[in-house]
């Protein structure tokens, strides 16, 4: 037992590491410190806090994030029930009324489905749920490597030929004009699930399930192809009084939802806070198998877990391998059979880790024989790369180097097929628009695409493609930004505060987990392990944690003193569960001199507290100075003092009102001397 956990444990690090932001050198750090509290904000914290029974760096963190008020904080930590799915589904009675006739009838129903972790989970899902009911379903599946995305006129033959009359799709098909116009030709009808772009023109079906057919402020709008599918079947399960395929239907839900990152908002995030406590429980033998292989078979899942744990590996089926290995997974009642197919996720998800050390490392070695020639835009091709996986590298590039990032790899016929990822604020979608002159093939949204070009129009596409990304960067600047949202004390963290952090998830798009920031740590011990991670010890006064930072890209030395941003993370090891900061930037802390220095609008200022002072100087030595106590009851009416258009210091206080510049500019410097929230 205890070999089994240290593996568990290792097996823990190794599959954080591989999916954690990377931390950057101190000198490619871009920080950018939360905006100050307004005055309003800032005079209604703390009773705020005591509505919500949150910290008030909690409360803080969900004020800037545009969660205004006592209701709206609480419509977040528990959402109301979702009004009835077939109220902003037109068609969901239609398709549910055929699938009771399948069920009754016991016909045969091809559910096609996509190669990603949300089409697998999505077809596992009907096909569990159809299974039970009476149905006789047909898990249908293209080949990441043979047959693309999506349903082909091959395939529709294919079933036809196989006396199937009824087809599912999910997480695909409303693109899919030319084979369900041959489902038509040969009678087969159609029941459309899909979350993609809606085409001006609809292919033929007898009932559409799609976000984008709901009301614009329908709480599902945000649902994958997954959660349709989970709309589908608990439908027909609650119509024909079967509550264990509903839960059934739940756990899959929950992994597809969070495998493909769809928003953590509207029904995602009230049926995730509904099922994943459940999930740890599920009735699934290959569920319980994958976690049982995952280490997590001793533990309550959230949605992290998820993430890092189950998700890659399955993914890494669909990437690497036939995706039918995962819907046998999760429909199989057989437990031997079950721990069988999760140790094939287990060995696909080591060889697609394997892969992409190995391409990254390649890929990096390919970007350092430039120099200091990188290229705004960075794109990489070679012949041998495995398409599977390049988007993950790709992934990788961008948050080493804070650049758009296209690898690409052969397709044969002198013809290339790239992944692009992208940085916040570089649209991927309109780079490959603007550029789709060059390209046979392209599609994607704004932090992530796919093109396919062929090899002679490659270097005129990087020149464009260049051409953004420089223009992108002159707006946006150099470096990798670190954007904390909230202060906080390393006193501050303990088993409460977590429990109370925890009411904020489920974490993900839409809701990430806060990013906090602690000033002046001293760093009482560090070291570089293995792979790279950097280990801290940091203490405040009396209070010391411990900080991981993945991938650690800067020198084993560190200054004494540090400014950490940091995810507040729960570790296990060994059974023991423990506290601890993932760092997401690293900079030095100008602690002996209690200095902190500002730039704003082309403009240099140092700041400090000097006894009850607040103090501000500029780069003619001119100073600014308020009592402190003033500014951090945030009153106004103070003083005449200003800066002006030629950088004039003065004092604050007495009578007058603070220009609004300066006003501004002692909240940031509150901010930044940790002073305030």
């Amino acid at each position: 037992m205890e070999n089994r956990l240290d593996q568990s444990a290792a097996a823990s690090t190794m599959d954080r590491c591989c999916l954690c932001p990377l931390l950057p050198p101190i000198d490619e750090q871009r920080w950018q410190l939360p905006e100050p509290l307004t005055p309003q904000q800032s005079a209604s914290l703390d009773q705020l806090a005591r509505r919500a029974g949150l910290a008030p760096e909690l409360v803080a963190v969900l004020l800037r994030r545009g969660h205004c008020d006592a209701a709206a904080i609480a419509a977040l930590l528990r959402p109301d029930p979702p009004p009835p799915a077939s109220d902003h589904f037109a068609d969901l009675d239609k398709a549910v009324q055929r699938l009771r006739q399948a069920c009754s009838r016991q016909e045969a129903i091809a559910i096609c489905g996509d190669y990603d972790a949300d089409g697998m989970t999505s077809t596992a899902l009907l096909v569990g749920v159809l299974q039970r009911l009476g149905a006789r379903p047909v898990a249908a599946i293209p080949s990441r490597m043979n047959d693309g995305y999506g349903l082909n006129t091959a395939m529709v033959e294919e079933l036809a030929g196989r006396s199937i009359t009824l087809l599912i799709t999910v997480d695909n098909g409303v693109s899919a004009a030319a084979a369900l116009e041959k489902a038509q030709e040969l009678r087969l009808e159609v029941i459309l699930t899909d979350h993609h772009t809606l085409p001006t023109t609809l292919p033929p079906h007898l009932a559409l399930l799609h976000p984008a057919v709901t009301p614009c402020d329908s709480p599902y709008r945000g649902l994958a192809g997954v959660g349709l599918a989970y709309v589908l079947a608990a439908a027909l399960c609650e119509t024909l009084g079967d509550a264990e395929g509903l839960d059934i239907a739940l756990n899959l839900f929950c992994i597809g939802t969070i495998a493909d990152m769809a928003p953590l908002q509207g029904v995602n995030r009230r049926w995730l806070q509904e099922g994943l406590p459940r999930l740890a429980a599920s009735p699934l033998p290959g569920l319980q198998s994958l976690m049982q292989l995952a280490g997590l078979d001793d533990q309550a899942l959230d949605a992290q877990a998820v993430s890092f744990k189950l998700a890659p590996r399955i993914n890494a089926v669909g990437r690497l391998g036939d995706p039918a290995l995962v819907v046998e997974l999760l429909t199989t009642d057989n437990t031997a059979r079950a721990l069988e197919l999760a140790r094939q996720c287990e060995a696909l998800n080591r060889q697609r880790r394997d892969l992409c050390d190995a391409i990254e490392a390649e890929a990096l070695a390919l970007i350092e024989a430039d120099g200091e020639r990188r290229s705004p835009f960075l794109l990489i091709a070679q012949n041998h790369w495995h398409h599977g996986v390049i988007g993950i590298v790709a992934a990788r590039l961008v948050e080493r180097f804070g650049q758009p990032a296209a690898l690409l790899a052969s397709e044969g016929d002198g013809r290339l097929r790239a992944s692009v990822r992208a940085p916040k604020g570089f649209a991927v979608d309109a780079a490959l628009q603007a550029c789709s002159h060059h390209l046979e093939r392209f599609g994607g949204h704004p932090a992530a695409g796919g093109f396919s070009v062929r090899a002679e129009a490659l270097a005129a596409l990087h020149h464009d493609l260049n051409g953004l990304a420089a223009t992108w960067q002159q707006q946006h600047g150099q470096g990798l930004p670190v954007e904390p949202e909230a202060l906080l004390g390393l006193s501050s963290i303990d088993r409460g505060f977590w429990q109370q952090h925890q009411r904020l998830g489920p974490f993900g798009i839409g809701q990430p987990a806060p990013v906090f920031w602690s000033r002046a740590c001293r760093v009482e011990h560090s070291a570089v392990l293995r792979g790279g991670h950097l280990q801290l010890e940091l203490s405040q006064g009396p209070a010391r944690t411990r900080a991981m930072g993945w991938r650690w890209q800067g020198p084993a030395g560190l200054p004494p003193y540090v400014d950490v941003a940091y995810r507040l993370v729960q570790d296990q090891w060994q059974g023991h569960e423990r506290l601890q900061l993932e760092l997401v930037g690293l900079r030095a802390s100008q602690r002996d001199r209690a200095v902190v220095v500002l730039h704003r609008n082309r403009r240099t200022y140092w700041c400090q507290q000097e006894g009850d002072d607040l103090v501000v100087r500029n780069a003619a030595g001119n100073e600014l100075r308020q009592p402190l106590a003033e500014r951090l009851a945030r009153l106004h009416g103070s003083g005449g003092g200003a800066i002006g258009q030629g950088g004039c210091v003065g004092d604050v206080g007495g009578g007058g009102d603070i220009h609004p510049y300066v006003q501004r500019l002692l909240d940031e410097a509150a901010v930044a001397l940790g002073l305030a929230a």
